[in-house]
């Protein structure tokens, strides 16, 4: 590999091919559980040289890992070891991250694919605008990560996952050409929408460099709820109750479990939103182009009358509102329990009339096959996307016992999953970690027709091998 690294380094200076022990952070996700090797990491400035790195990569038969901001959860940025030996580049692209003037004519705007999804959003707001898609990581996550795990958030509810903003692509395909498929075209029935392909396709078909982005028009009026609520078994009811009369206005709604505002209090200092206690409270928020405080009364004051709702408390300016959806964006085990990368972690998600029984029996499920471990569950309950952790015990003595029942957890709620319809990745992509879990999910036809795509975008396997599609059983 001698050869490919002078040759990385006479065509884009040795600042921006660097070695990999000098950015060992690279080489490791976002939970710390997947950790790969590379030759090289290197960081180009445009799309040709994102080509460019893609041309000798193919040429000394190495692969090419992208990377963003590093904050996904399923290891699909991080080299893995696919079996083959073959050495691994890394290519940042955080340098590409230059913002186009927004088109307010158009409601979209043209970005390269470094941009934080924070940045995006600002520019839109600059202009008038809103671009939708948002999350906790907003501020390190970018936009071609999103693309690239088809990234949802807790706007989902109102205005869908990544796939429904993005316009167009430009793409770096596995032979070094560019495909630039940058419109902002809202209709075009001229053929296949090869778009689609490589969104949430996780780098494994091609490099996205730019993308063009939908915005849409500003909310003007937003107003947030923090509620108890008597039970997980009355979901339905109140997501039912919510939704009613409002004309779509209700833009996200988030289940936070109590442990969650224990844990995220002691670490920032936060106080508890609400004095009376539950299992389980939600976060709700309304929002438009007109006045929506009386949606939210109208469902709070429904909601405390049948009693499915014990307290509230509505934020009545912008900062109260920030620390409540601070408490939601700060949920995520990494960084705030002990020990959570020893945690089995799912990103379920079921059909949204399902949900009150998932979590029923998700947690019947961990006393059943894990009775130490401990249940941690929040999420996207609007449109059914739970992140569920099984926290290890606290109790030494008894983790060694968890430690073995990890398998059959991840097993037993894999298949609880399934057999309710839903999938075992809702949100964080496939990446290596449910690359071979994946394969219980859809008939193998699909996952034939998944691999023969492969093979004809990228034959050699160059662009990030060993994820998201199982590997071939007939071979």
């Amino acid at each position: 590999m001698t050869e490919l690294l002078d040759e990385l380094r006479t065509a884009f200076g040795p600042a921006a091919v660097l070695d990999p022990a000098d950015m060992a952070n690279v080489l490791v996700g976002y939970r710390g559980v997947h950790r790969g090797d590379a030759v090289a990491v290197v960081r180009p400035g445009t799309t040709e040289e994102v080509a460019e790195v893609v041309r000798l990569c193919a040429r000394h038969a190495a692969a090419v890992v992208t990377q963003g901001g590093n904050t996904g959860l399923a290891g699909g940025s991080v080299p893995a070891d696919d079996g083959s030996a073959r050495p691994s580049v890394v290519v940042l692209l955080s340098r590409l991250a230059r913002i186009e003037p927004v088109s307010t004519g158009a409601s979209s705007v043209t970005v390269e694919v470094g941009a934080t999804v924070e940045a995006v959003q600002r520019a839109a707001h600059g202009a008038g605008l809103m671009f939708a898609p948002d999350w906790g990581a907003r501020g390190t996550a970018t936009i071609g990560g999103a693309i690239s795990t088809n990234a949802g958030g807790i706007n989902v509810l109102a205005y869908g996952p990544m796939r429904n903003h993005v316009l167009g692509l430009e793409v770096v395909l596995a032979d070094g050409r560019i495909w630039n498929g940058l419109r902002s075209l809202r209709k075009d029935s001229s053929g296949y929408d090869l778009k689609q392909l490589f969104i949430g396709a996780e780098g494994t078909l091609g490099i996205i460099t730019r993308a063009t982005l939908a915005l849409m028009a500003s909310i003007t009026h937003e107003s947030t709820a923090f509620a108890a609520i008597r039970s997980t078994s009355d979901l339905a009811e109140l997501m039912a109750m919510a939704r009613a009369g409002t004309d779509g206005t209700l833009t996200a709604l988030e289940l936070i479990p109590d442990m969650g505002i224990e844990a995220v209090g002691r670490k920032f200092a936060r106080a508890r939103p609400l004095a009376t206690r539950a299992e389980w409270y939600l976060l709700v928020r309304y929002g438009g182009s007109s006045p929506v405080e009386q949606d939210l009364a109208e469902f709070l004051g429904g909601a405390v009358d049948r009693g499915l709702i014990t307290d509230a408390v509505v934020a009545g300016t912008t900062r109260q509102s920030d620390e409540l959806w601070f408490i939601r964006d700060e949920l995520s085990p990494p960084g705030l329990i002990a020990n959570f990368e020893l945690a089995v972690k799912m990103d379920s998600a079921v059909p949204v009339d399902r949900i009150a029984e998932f979590i029923e029996s998700i947690e019947e499920t961990c006393r059943s096959v894990s009775p130490a471990g401990r249940p941690y569950i929040f999420g996207h309950v609007g449109d059914g996307n739970l992140h569920i952790h099984v926290l290890p015990p606290d109790s030494q003595a008894d983790m060694a016992e968890f430690l073995g029942h990890r398998p059959a957890l991840y097993a037993a709620l894999d298949n609880l999953t399934w057999s309710m319809g839903g999938s075992i990745s809702g949100e964080h992509g496939v990446g290596q970690e449910l690359r071979t879990r994946i394969v219980g999910q859809k008939p193998p036809v699909e996952f034939d027709l998944m691999r023969d795509i492969k093979h004809v975008l990228d034959p050699h396997d160059t662009l990030n091998p060993g994820k998201t599609i199982p590997a071939d059983p007939r071979q």
